[in-house]
């Protein structure tokens, strides 16, 4: 019951400072609908009810029970419907639907009006007619692009949206620029009427810029304060009736551009939404990528401390073997065991090294590869240049150089394979618009010569994967690989 009488009491409000070609009571409808849960209509219903009840008892002897009790009762129930009838739409994330509800609300409203005048009231024929309806419908429209936005801005204001960088003042300074024009508009005589219009047309242009800004929120609240602005400065008698010829022509290009700026806006907002969420979805792809890689490895890690301890219990128990034979002068046996176990262990832990490289952990990125495993495997190929290394990569993450480790293991791997000649890596590390990052460059010695499309069609799938995960790119060009992390 409350609610119900809120809702009479805005209502009320709303009709006492509405003329027919400005009607807020309709957008005061719309609104209502919109913020109140379908549980809650019944109530909306009951407080119109009471309201007109109020409004027009006074006139049962004028125009008849019939029109006053049957007109009063079905304009909330059959604008309520046109509104359930949106719901499916309504969670479709496009606020286009808004001007559908207020078209077919503004035309049903309209049409019953004097459609029951007509049926109901035999001595008021004369008074209905199709320039009356238009003004009627005119009128509403514009009422509900006023109130229903602001309810829409209100219901998703937890739906987030990032408003464009170094505009901050656009929204104040646009607003302002619209009620300003408005302001001018108004204080011109009436028989200016040409650059009163001029004004008018010209408050739609801040109107524009918050669209394009700020989407349908932007158009929502441009909207808004257009339609407040001339209304509110629209000269009115203040009696049932009243018109304002100068103003209408203004409100129908109104109306015409509120639709076209809240269709704007609404399509900019719903490919915005698609966009955000599809970036939304690649991001969490490329954090799932990143934690497989670390993932797997920790893994790698694991298995290669392993490998070591293995390798350590192979090294005592060839060494203890090593002192017996000393120990019973078997010397030159001794000596070719540890030689070889010497040998067969460097080999051992350079394998272990290319499985994990521990010295990443420690000693940074660029030290794994002048002194661990990988390097000892390229020198054996004679054909890899000595690596130019420039920056510190000890301020990268440790996932950063373990990435950027497989990923130049894996290209000077492939350009091995399936190239010919000598092999020169370069890598830079640096810091670049807050982001910091590597560099890699693997190209071949001769610039005459130039990767084939079956190498860099390789490349690209095989390194494409992990240097995307870290935001980076894959680059074929000429005789080179390039890799950005």
């Amino acid at each position: 019951m409350l609610l119900a009488l809120l809702y009479a009491f805005a209502y009320w409000i709303a009709r006492g400072t509405s003329v027919d070609q400005f009607y807020l009571p309709a957008g005061v409808r719309v609104a209502a609908l919109l913020l109140a849960p379908p549980r809650f209509w019944p109530y909306l219903i009951l407080g119109e009810y009471l309201f007109f009840a109020q409004a027009r008892y006074p006139l049962i002897e004028k125009y008849g029970v019939a029109w006053v009790i049957i007109a009063s009762a079905v304009l909330m129930p059959s604008v309520a419907l046109i509104v359930h009838a949106h719901r499916r739409l309504m969670a479709s994330g496009n606020e286009s639907w808004l001007l559908s509800v207020a078209a077919l609300a503004a035309i049903t409203v309209s049409m019953l009006n004097q459609g029951l005048a007509y049926l109901l009231m035999p001595t008021l024929h004369e008074a209905v007619s199709w320039t009356g309806v238009a003004r009627y419908v005119i009128g509403d429209y514009l009422g509900i692009l006023i109130f229903a936005p602001l309810a829409l801005l209100w219901t998703r204001r937890h739906v987030s949206y990032v408003a464009p960088r170094g505009w901050s003042f656009a929204l104040p300074v646009s607003l302002g620029a619209i009620v300003m024009l408005g302001l001018a508009a108004m204080r011109l005589p009436d028989a200016d009427a040409i650059t009163r219009h001029s004004l008018h047309i010209a408050m739609m242009f801040p109107a524009i810029a918050l669209t394009c800004l700020y989407g349908w929120r932007g158009a929502a609240v441009s909207v808004v304060t257009l339609n407040l602005t001339i209304g509110l400065t629209m000269q009115s008698t203040g009696l049932p009736g009243s018109f304002d010829d100068t103003i209408f022509i203004s409100q129908q290009i109104l109306a015409v551009t509120g639709t076209t700026l809240l269709l704007l806006g609404s399509t900019i907002s719903h490919h915005y939404h698609r966009f955000t969420q599809r970036d939304r979805l690649g991001n969490r792809a490329l954090d799932l990528a990143r934690t497989s890689h670390l993932a797997n490895e920790q893994d790698m890690r694991e298995r290669a401390l392993h490998m070591k301890r293995i390798g350590d219990d192979i090294d005592t128990s060839f060494n203890k073997a090593v002192e017996w034979l000393k120990e019973r002068g078997h010397h030159a046996p001794a000596m070719d065991m540890l030689r070889t176990n010497v040998a067969q262990s460097q080999l051992f832990r350079e394998q272990v090294s290319l499985v994990y490289p521990t010295e990443i952990e420690y000693s940074g990125l660029y030290v794994a590869l002048r002194m661990g495993g990988i390097s000892e495997a390229w020198n054996a190929t004679d054909r890899v240049a000595r690596p130019l290394l420039a920056g510190d990569p000890c301020q990268l993450s440790l996932g950063l150089q373990l990435a950027a480790y497989r990923s130049l293991a894996e290209a000077v791997g492939l350009l091995l394979k399936h190239e010919h000649g000598y092999l020169q890596v370069r890598s830079r590390c640096g810091k670049r618009a807050g982001t910091r990052g590597i560099v890699m460059t693997i190209a071949l010695l001769d610039p005459t010569r130039r990767l084939t499309r079956a190498t860099a069609a390789q490349a690209m799938e095989v390194l494409g994967g992990r240097v995307l995960a870290y935001g980076g790119t894959v680059q074929c060009r000429r005789n080179r690989i390039r890799l950005t992390l």
